[in-house]
Formats: C-alpha cells, sequence, structure tokens
C-alpha cells in the first residue's frame, strides 16, 4: 500500500520508542499479554519489545499510522503476502533485535499461542490479496473516545480503492462489537493453546 490514509501521521523511525512505550502501557492488562509474558525477567521490557518488533516491520513493509503528535492511537498494517513474519525480513526491517529480545521462553510461547490464528489466516485469505492489520492500539488515557475506530475508517478507503478486505484478530471481546459496526463480519473465534483464551478472527470486504 503506497498512499497514506487523509489525516494520518506516518509514524517516524525517531518515534519507534515512543509508539512502543505506548503500545506496551495500553496491553499491560491485558489478559492475553499478561499470560504470554507471564514469568519473564523485566516482564515491561517484555512487553515492548513484543510491539517493536512488528511496528519496526511494518514500517519496512507497509505502513504505521499515528492519530497525531499526541499519539493518542497507533495502527500497523502490511499487505496479506508480508503478513507472515519471516527471519529474512525481520532482518531487513531491523526487527530482529527486538525480536530477539523477547527471549527464548516467550518467543516459543507467543509461536505455540498463535499458530492456530496463523494457519487460520492463510487458510481463510488463501489466493486473495488483502491487507493485515498486525496491531492497533490506543494509550490508557484515550481509550473510549474513537481513536480506535477512526484510525480503522483510514484504512476503509485505500482498501476499497484497490479492492481488497482487511484482515484482523483481537483478543477483546468488546472490540467484536465495535469492528461489526464498522463493517467487519466475524470468522471464527477461537480457543487459544496453552492459555486457554479466546481471539475472534475478522474480515471486512471491500465496498462499492
Amino acid at each position: 500500500m503506497s498512499a497514506r490514509p487523509a489525516g494520518a501521521d506516518e509514524l517516524s523511525r525517531r518515534d519507534v520508542p515512543r509508539a512502543t512505550s505506548m503500545l506496551a502501557d495500553a496491553f499491560r492488562d491485558d489478559p492475553l499479554w499478561r499470560a504470554v509474558i507471564d514469568g519473564a525477567d523485566d516482564p515491561g521490557c517484555k512487553l515492548a519489545r513484543v510491539f517493536e518488533a512488528p511496528l519496526r516491520y511494518c514500517r519496512r513493509y507497509g505502513h504505521v499510522y499515528t492519530t497525531g503528535p499526541a499519539m493518542e492511537g497507533v495502527a500497523a498494517w502490511v499487505p496479506g503476502e508480508r503478513a507472515d513474519m519471516t527471519t529474512w525480513r525481520l532482518l531487513r526491517s531491523g526487527a530482529l533485535g527486538p525480536a530477539l529480545h523477547i527471549g527464548v521462553t516467550v518467543g516459543r510461547r507467543m509461536q505455540e499461542v498463535f499458530d492456530p490464528v496463523l494457519r487460520d489466516r492463510r487458510s481463510f485469505m488463501d489466493g486473495r490479496a488483502y491487507v493485515y492489520l498486525l496491531v492497533l492500539g490506543v494509550a490508557p488515557k484515550h481509550q473510549g473516545r474513537g481513536h480506535g475506530g477512526r484510525l480503522v475508517r483510514r484504512l476503509f478507503a485505500e482498501c476499497d480503492r484497490r479492492g481488497v478486505p482487511l484482515y484482523l484478530e483481537t483478543e477483546t471481546e468488546g472490540n467484536v462489537s465495535m469492528y461489526r459496526s464498522l463493517g467487519f463480519r466475524l470468522i471464527k473465534r477461537v480457543r487459544l493453546p496453552i492459555l486457554g483464551l479466546p481471539m475472534w478472527e475478522m474480515v471486512r470486504e471491500p465496498t462499492g
């Protein structure tokens, strides 16, 4: 995707640490991510690295946009053909370092936990061009004010222009209703292995 959504600010390289810190704060109390980093040394640092890797990856292969200078929210996405973060792509994007800093234990747990949703995405979107929303987060003090919805809507015009669907997963049940109101449909509700927590897989088809 090459066009910038109207009103969106693209994340600069120097602002990656700030965005990383914001996302770690936004997901600090999220049950899924708390379970993923459970038992890790310096969990706050581990959680920050969890989000730094996809931000750097998406800056190289897709886009990362913020709501503005205050950075109330951040959204990061890539074209579907770049959705899998291979070792070579991590290296080229500068995301390999943060990924390695996650640690072996947390890294393996993430791989096992998210393997079912990865396989589902590959199966559901097989043979189709699409856009994959990797990360969407809003700073705690700004949540509930519509920033997340505005970031997602900024994708719609580009997806509709290109005639491609927008695919995402969410671990928050409350977000399912929000995404449905924005035109997404639920594909599948899964129970993540090891953790036993739910995740919802959703897609929005292009319109017009």
